[in-house]
């Protein structure tokens, strides 16, 4: 047969495809790994492929003519059968997702099932093609559950995480909640505005904030934001870049963190680190002024101990004896000098006496008219015959420097600086002795007095003070038992006072006044002396000599042990210097104690560098005169402690 022309009168040579067999079908539908299967109306196998069969594990002429409730759970089977008859009376193919259990679980298949149609248009089978997704749908659940637990992190995270697109149109992406406890807005206000971050942070850290952006290098920044209510916080910023293909910068995304508690405790540890710094630097210098001082009354001693010779032996109307008298002066003068040194070095050991304020504050004001300056009016209002009060004397000053220093800060242009005392009942039938400190300056705040006598709290600028002076004078009036307190108003001044309890002549703890020794009281009593410096051990050698005294000397402790050991000395009292190379004077005296337990030690020092110099501490029993002393104070201690002893 020939073959028929086709258009354009050429002759078509295409051979007819031959019809797709059976077998052939069979063929390609059990070559793939979809489950094919195909079940008449009423639900019966009509044909499975071989996926089929592997998958249940049965040979497909066993499932032929059986329907899913002979296969499957009732409640898989009823599923099937509900989807077949929705294939069937709709005439069109649908698609759904259906469960069957497998060994290892309910298995998910997207299914294609169509209705088979007869040459009457009436469907009389369904056809299904499955597809297992099972692996694809749980990777789906665990994206979507990764996803869930990020979002619930971020959502519940104390710290902002961002994303910021930089273009082409900028814009914050995405925003965590802790945005708004930090900064106050909202992360919708973040949305609506794009440039309300960049806004918000610190003019100052600005151009750093918005440089870590256009960074292609993770880095860390610390910068300063300000929040809704004007509050600034200090903003962690860990963040990296985001690039597209090419390597262009696209976004930005991290983490910002509040840490203004923490730069707050770092700011606090530099300041106390400084404080400290400057604490240490005043103990130096506190030594410095200490070893000056010991030096210097040294000296004073000698001068002083010279004049009370030459005054001795001049007459009253010798020419002279007005010029031993100036000497006199003036080493008292130094005396005075040299206390302001141990004031500030703080070092002096304490001994409590009974002092007349009265006193205490006529002679401060001597020593102060120098200090201050011209332009500082000095004055006193003092009450006659207060009652005594037990402390320190060394102490009491020191406090009352502390509060005239302070004044004459609070006075730069000038002013009346006053002391004051009087006499207080504290309502429980005793009386307080008050010393008061009044100035015309510039005054305090109440937020000021409030921490006026917290350490290292000062208002000076940075360098100009230490903050130590209020609190040391609190612990200082606070030990001898009395109470301190500031009166003051911005712009009328500050009154700073000091309460006593006031004590009497017998006060406990407090060593009676030395009884007044004849001008020859010795009476041949040996006393041994020893003394590093060879000025002051000559003068006061020759002192108690005068005075009646058999006197041995010694230039250290260690010659003064040899002379008791291997000379057998004898001697009714021990007069020592407190600070001496290789042994101190309280280590000496209770090295002789130990052979003779009672025996009578005065100390005299001119500056000590602790309460306890050497590790031993000072007797209670034994008195301490600080150099340079007057003559008269030498014999009285000396002739108590002889008396006291017979």
């Amino acid at each position: 047969m020939k073959a028929r022309a086709g258009a354009g009168g050429r002759q078509d040579t295409r051979q007819p495809m031959p019809g797709l067999g059976r077998d052939q079908l069979m063929a390609l539908i059990d070559h793939t790994s979809a489950v094919i299967y195909m079940r008449d109306s009423s639900g019966r196998y009509l044909l499975v492929n071989r996926e089929y069969e592997r998958l249940f594990g049965l040979r497909r002429e066993d499932i032929v003519g059986l329907t899913d409730h002979d296969l499957f759970p009732l409640d898989v089977a009823d599923a099937f059968r509900d989807n077949d008859r929705h294939a069937l009376a709709g005439g069109v193919p649908i698609q759904m997702e259906e469960r069957v259990p497998g060994d290892d679980g309910m298995r998910i298949y997207l299914t294609v099932k169509f209705p088979l149609i007869d040459n009457e248009g009436t469907p009389y089978a369904v056809a299904g093609i499955s597809t297992d997704i099972t692996e694809r749908s749980r990777a789906e659940a665990a994206l979507r559950d990764s996803e869930e637990r990020f979002r619930l992190l971020t959502e519940h995270a104390q710290d902002i995480i961002f994303r910021y697109r930089l273009g082409p149109a900028p814009a914050m992406e995405y925003l965590s909640r802790a945005v708004e406890p930090i900064t106050g807005f909202t992360a919708t206000d973040f949305y609506a505005d794009p440039r309300l971050i960049v806004n918000q942070v610190e003019p100052e850290d600005r151009p750093a904030f918005e440089a870590s952006w256009q960074a292609l290098r993770a880095r860390t920044i610390t910068f300063r934001l300000r929040r809704r209510d004007g509050e600034v916080v200090w903003i962690e910023q860990r963040a990296s870049a985001v690039t597209d293909g090419s390597g262009a910068l696209v976004a930005v995304e991290g983490i910002l963190r509040d840490v203004s508690e923490r730069m707050a405790a770092e700011r606090e540890r530099a300041e106390l680190e400084q404080q400290l710094r400057q604490s240490e630097r005043l103990d130096s210098l506190g030594q410095l002024a200490g070893g000056i001082a010991h030096d210097f009354n040294n000296i004073l001693a000698v001068i002083s101990g010279y004049a009370d010779m030459l005054v001795d032996e001049l007459t009253d109307d010798h020419p002279s004896r007005a010029d031993a008298a100036g000497i006199k002066q003036a080493a008292s003068r130094g005396a005075a000098l040299t206390r302001q040194l141990l004031l500030f070095s703080r070092s002096e050991p304490s001994q409590a006496e009974l002092l007349d304020l009265n006193a205490v504050a006529s002679d401060m004001l001597r020593l102060l008219a120098r200090t201050l300056g011209e332009d500082i009016e000095l004055g006193t209002v003092l009450v006659p015959d207060l009652p005594p009060v037990v402390m320190d004397r060394s102490k009491l000053e020191q406090v009352l420097m502390n509060a005239v220093l302070n004044a004459r800060a609070a006075m730069p242009s000038g002013g009346r600086l006053t002391l004051s005392t009087s006499l207080e009942h504290d309502g429980g039938g005793g009386n307080q002795v008050c010393l008061a400190v009044t100035d015309t300056g510039c005054g305090m705040t109440p937020e000021v007095m409030a921490r006026a006598f917290e350490p290292f709290f000062t208002t000076k600028g940075r360098g100009s003070g230490t903050g130590l002076g209020l609190a040391t004078a609190y612990g200082v009036v606070t030990d001898a038992g009395g109470t301190i307190s500031l009166e003051s108003e911005p712009g009328r001044g500050t009154t700073l006072r000091v309460r006593l309890p006031a004590s009497a002549e017998n006060a406990p703890g407090v060593s009676p006044a030395a009884p007044q020794a004849a001008a020859s009281a010795g009476d041949g009593r040996r006393i041994l002396v020893v003394e590093d410096e060879e000025a002051v051990r000559d003068i006061v050698c020759r002192l108690l000599a005068k005075a009646g005294y058999q006197v041995f000397a010694a230039p250290h402790p260690a010659e003064a042990l040899r002379m008791c050991r291997d000379d057998a000395l004898a001697f009714d009292v021990l007069l020592t210097d407190v600070i001496m190379p290789g042994m101190s004077g309280t280590q000496l005296s209770a090295e002789l104690r130990r052979d003779r337990p009672g025996l009578p030690v005065l100390f005299m020092s001119g500056y000590t560098s602790g309460p306890a110099p050497g590790g031993q501490e000072m007797p209670a029993d034994a008195p301490l005169i600080r150099k340079p002393f007057e003559k008269q104070t030498l014999l009285n201690e000396v002739h108590r402690l002889i008396a006291e002893r017979l």
